[in-house]
């Protein structure tokens, strides 16, 4: 795949990004190849593959179908992008800001085959214990 210009990543990111909201899983899994790595601060040691990824995807959006996810800003690299983004995660009766970036690279098909997602997640562990 070829770098992608900071427009092409917001682009992209404008259609990803909100397949993240809802419990739809499948919709979110359409943007990653088969053959995708993934990782956050809940899976340090990553997930391989669409359909593992598909599996933690239905866990992951069925407990927070509400957040909304929204870049910040891109940052081109090798085959892909860095993502500064937003997330909106509503808990109970509050809602936390957080902000944080992934590594996103794509396959000549345009799919994700890298995402790696790193923010603090403190603040969403704290809220969590005592909801």
């Amino acid at each position: 795949m070829k770098h992608l210009t900071a427009e092409e990543a917001r682009r992209f990111a404008e259609q990803w990004l909100p397949a993240w909201t809802g419990d739809q899983p499948e919709r979110l899994a359409a943007f990653y190849a088969d053959d995708v790595l993934y990782l956050d601060p809940a899976v340090p040691q990553g997930v391989r593959g669409k359909e593992a990824l598909l599996a933690y995807f239905r866990k992951l959006l069925a407990r927070f179908p509400d957040w909304v996810w929204t870049q910040v800003e891109a940052f081109p690299m090798q085959d892909g992008f860095l993502n500064k983004w937003r997330a909106t995660i509503p808990v109970g009766d509050a809602a936390l800001e957080i902000v944080g970036v992934c590594l996103v690279q794509l396959n000549d098909e345009g799919r994700i085959y890298r995402n790696e997602v790193y923010f603090d997640r403190s603040s969403l562990l704290d809220l969590l214990r005592r909801k």
